[in-house]
């Protein structure tokens, strides 16, 4: 190394003890005959002190220099608090330019936040700037603290990290594939992984019992805010289990997790819900339990009811505390939130401390408004927000009310951390003209085909696909899906019954994945396991909502890459030579 020490270690400690250093000039100020420099490197900043050094003159913002010096401690009362080396300082001998640059596009200094309000797309175009800021290199430090974690966690009980291919063949697995072109088969295509799910399976029908990786999957989907077409899951599959392991092994990871990156100690075990209790409770799939209000189901009370919008397979509300105070311009900000989310709009009722009720229900018949604060749960004070119409829909707006109600009262505790499992989801939804291979009438596996039915399904889930639950689990966090996995299927027989139910006929499921049903042919353990997004996890360990600044390099989400452009297009030449436009022979 061409220095001897770095520059945010050194202390009080290291007083009269020459040192070599190497970093960035993150701030120049010049007193008299006297310049300071912040010297900064990946371990922290250092104040270096020049006097008679003419050769710093010329010395700007970001400049790469060595320094040569004495460490000496600060004066009475110049000691900086806020710096880890701020109880000393070092007197240059030496300074030396390793390489200069120009001005650079944004602020490096002056913010410990992760995004400080400089555009996104140009900290992305210019990301190898932004990680010498202190909040996205921080962001990416403890991203490898998390990895280091899990590999411990993992490592403690016997499993083994395998990697699995990226150049595979094309399945259904729920999103479209990343289709590579082979050049010595023109006409042939690889696929990018969605998920190592066959081949981790393929793995324990190999025998080796304990698997996991930090596996890189690829996703074309269509362009989401907290999406991007590449990204990391923790991935891990186990033979001779059931799901209490799963729970078991995820418990311990997560709270090893919050105790050495957070220094939070989590309460274990994690409660559990079932899919529709939590979706009747919180309109969500992935409630957030910071905030205990619940929705209210008023469908049965609204039963024969000649109110025309309240005459829906669902009738639902939210309590809003303190509601009654809203002013029509509140009221018609609930519509619009609404509207925006594919609904037809709020009703509202107002329960004013004087007892005189004011709504948009007032047609509504006269002895069921009278009784609808009590029972809604609704005090004087208060106002209640309804919406109708199909069960899953309505419910799903509901909950969206419930977390935006908390939110804008203040009713989230957001200093708690909680933690719970979704266990007991449906195995099949409806397919539309929008999924994926998709049709109308037909069905497709909720999390994936591969995904065992519970034991009161086992033999009769082909006959009731809408009412057939799965052996799924999904671990939420804050409101967020952090993971999710299930109990495999390790019989060819029942495998087969899933892909007549999503309508794979036994060619097309021998064609695609003529491989794992080969292999269940030779005595398949029991299996099953759990995946995590990496990227997920990490943000919330880090505290941002932006999987992105958990990146080293992240895409925008058009799925672009603002550092190097890509995508780009290819020439005619390169088609050629990789036989895009070849047919298969």
């Amino acid at each position: 190394m061409i220095r001897t020490h770095e520059s945010g270690t050194l202390r009080r400690s290291d007083v009269d003890t020459p040192v070599t250093l190497a970093g960035w000039i993150a701030r120049r100020r010049d007193h008299g005959g006297v310049t300071f420099l912040d010297l900064r490197d990946a371990s922290g900043t250092v104040q270096i002190v020049c006097r008679d050094l003419p050769e710093v003159a010329a010395l700007r913002s970001e400049w790469c220099v060595l320094v040569t010096g004495v460490v000496t401690a600060r004066a009475e009362g110049n000691a900086n608090p806020a710096l880890a080396t701020g109880d000393i300082e070092v007197v240059a001998a030496a300074v030396e330019v390793l390489s200069q640059s120009e001005p650079v596009p944004f602020p490096i200094e002056g913010s410990d936040d992760i995004e400080s309000g400089v555009d996104e797309t140009l900290r992305w175009r210019h990301r190898y700037l932004d990680l010498r800021r202190t909040g996205p290199a921080r962001a990416i430090r403890t991203r490898a603290q998390i990895v280091s974690v899990i590999r411990r966690v993992m490592e403690g009980h016997d499993f083994l990290d395998i990697e699995t291919p990226y150049l595979t063949r094309s399945t259904p697995e729920g999103a479209r594939d990343f289709l590579v072109p082979v050049r010595l088969q023109p006409g042939h295509w690889y696929a990018l992984p969605q998920s190592p799910q066959l081949f981790k399976q393929l793995l324990m029908v190999g025998g080796l019992e304990r698997y996991y990786q930090i596996a890189r999957c690829f996703r074309d989907e269509d362009f989401r805010a907290d999406r991007t077409p590449e990204f990391t899951q923790l991935d891990i599959e186990m033979s001779f289990l059931d799901e209490e392991d799963v729970y078991a092994l995820t418990e311990e990871l997560i709270v090893t997790l919050w105790r050495e990156v957070r220094g939070v100690e989590l309460p274990v075990p994690f409660p559990r819900l079932t899919y529709w209790d939590s979706m009747r409770r919180f309109g969500s799939d992935k409630p957030d339990l910071r905030c205990d209000l619940e929705l209210v189901d008023l469908t049965e009370h609204m039963a024969g009811t000649a109110f025309r919008v309240f005459q829906a397979e669902h009738v639902g509300a939210v309590v809003v505390p303190g509601g009654a105070a809203y002013s029509r311009k509140d009221l018609d900000g609930w519509q619009e939130f609404a509207r925006a989310r594919g609904g037809k709009g709020i009703a509202w009722l107002l329960v004013p401390e004087d007892g005189e009720l004011r709504g948009s229900i007032m047609t509504l018949e006269r002895d069921r408004l009278a009784s609808l604060p009590d029972v809604a749960g609704a005090k004087p004070g208060d106002a209640i927000l309804f919406a109708a119409g199909p069960r899953r829909t309505t419910l799903e707006m509901l909950g969206a009310v419930r977390v935006a109600v908390a939110r804008q009262k203040g009713l989230l505790r957001d200093q708690e951390w909680s933690f719970l499992w979704i266990v007991d989801a449906p195995m099949f939804e409806p397919t539309g003209e929008g999924a994926v291979g998709g049709v109308e009438g037909g069905w497709t596996a909720v999390h994936h085909p591969f995904t065992a039915p519970t034991k009161e399904w086992e033999d009769t889930f082909q006959d009731d696909p809408e009412r057939a639950l799965a052996r799924a689990y999904d671990l939420v966090g804050n409101g967020m899906e952090l993971g999710g996995g299930s109990i495999r299927i390790h019989r060819g027989e029942m495998q087969q019954r899933v892909f007549d139910v999503i309508g794979l006929s036994r060619a097309e499921a021998e064609s695609k994945f003529g491989f794992l049903l080969e292999a269940f042919k030779y005595g398949p353990p029991p299996h099953g396991g759990i995946a995590f997004g990496l990227d997920r996890l990490a943000a919330e360990l880090v505290g941002t909502d932006a999987i992105r600044e958990v990146m080293a390099f992240p895409k925008a989400a058009s799925g672009g890459d603002p550092l190097t452009g890509a995508p780009t297009p290819i020439t005619a030449q390169q088609r050629k030579e990789a036989g895009i436009d070849a047919d298969p022979a």
